[in-house]
């Protein structure tokens, strides 16, 4: 560990790091593991589109895509992109030297989603994994659910707005997916601020269906529509223009109802893009690693966990990681 975040000594790399650096690999677009101004940066290719969405020419200096399972050599080490099932482009990274294999989970989930490639566990020596919902206190419903309990609630309320709050970056669309799964096909409207990333999930060939922007004075006439927005929107004077809003939140933390409470949430949606208890334990025999190390979440209890099935196990702190309002 480095103030920049993790090191690769061999490679001469960082992974994820929190402060522009000279070389980096990237697990995927979100804000707290993807910042802008490296000079250097390896990515999947769909992680460099939404690099290049959010942060446009200031992204990186030079940006270097990998596949799936495709080895990259970088000083000494030999690096592969595996994916994680987190969000569009996410990925693990594996990283191979002098005969010890190091896999880096990056955020991570189990569940099947149609915007991802799922995860693929990787035997090693080595494992650093998230541990966001890492209590056994989190276990995540089936999605599927939560959206029926959405959907029931549109049709109970036929007079009033559902305003989902959902993060701009993966569960938007993940959750726009599930809608359209669960049959509903009217169009989705959309704050402004998650059209853009919604563009970049069509152009890598997700279906999103029909979306329409939520502005102006065409917010009134939306009773009986379901309209995405970022949590902050919920509380924002822009949500006080539609009817009789339903506030709904999609979010592992609303597992957490004292969390609902505090953000005047009517409606809360347990739906996760990263992976619950079970999942992250089931995940640590899957991988069959000696040494496990855990990082931003609840570490404790996972290392506990993992030394109580015989790994060697620790927590590695690394700054600048946080929720980003992505559970």
């Amino acid at each position: 560990m480095t103030p920049q975040g993790l090191w690769c000594e061999a490679g001469g790399f960082f992974v994820d790091p929190h402060r522009a650096v000279p070389r980096a690999v990237l697990t995927h677009g979100h804000a707290d593991h993807a910042r802008p101004g490296h000079e250097a940066v390896l990515a999947t290719a769909a992680t460099a589109a939404i690099l290049r969405a959010r942060y446009g020419d200031g992204a990186a200096g030079r940006v270097e895509t990998g596949a799936y399972g495709e080895p990259k050599r970088i000083g000494d080490v030999t690096v592969t992109l595996l994916p994680a099932g987190h969000i569009l482009g996410s990925a693990q990274v594996v990283l191979e030297h002098a005969g010890c294999r190091v896999v880096v989970s990056g955020d991570f989930k189990r569940r099947a989603d149609p915007t991802c490639a799922p995860f693929e566990p990787r035997a090693c020596d080595v494992f650093v994994t998230e541990a966001t919902f890492g209590l056994p206190v989190f276990r995540h419903p089936p999605a599927e659910d939560e959206v029926r309990r959405l959907l029931a609630s549109v049709r109970l309320f036929p007079e009033r707005t559902h305003l989902v709050g959902v993060y701009a970056l993966g569960k938007c669309q993940r959750l726009i997916c599930l809608l359209r799964a669960a049959g509903w096909d009217r169009p989705i409207w959309l704050h402004g601020a998650l059209v853009g990333l919604c563009t970049v999930y069509e152009r890598a060939g997700i279906d999103l269906g029909p979306l329409r922007p939520a502005a102006g004075g065409e917010r009134r006439a939306l009773a009986g529509e379901i309209v995405l927005c970022p949590p902050s929107a919920l509380a924002d004077r822009w949500a006080r223009a539609f009817p009789e809003p339903v506030t709904a939140l999609a979010s592992g933390w609303m597992r957490i109802r004292q969390r609902a409470r505090q953000r005047g949430v009517e409606l809360p949606l347990v739906i996760s893009d990263h992976a619950d208890w079970d999942e992250l334990t089931q995940t640590l025999a899957d991988v069959g690693a000696p040494s496990v190390l855990v990082t931003h979440g609840a570490e404790e209890a996972l290392v506990h966990h993992a030394r109580s099935r015989g790994h060697a196990a620790a927590a590695l702190s690394i700054a600048g990681y946080g929720d980003e309002e992505t559970g």
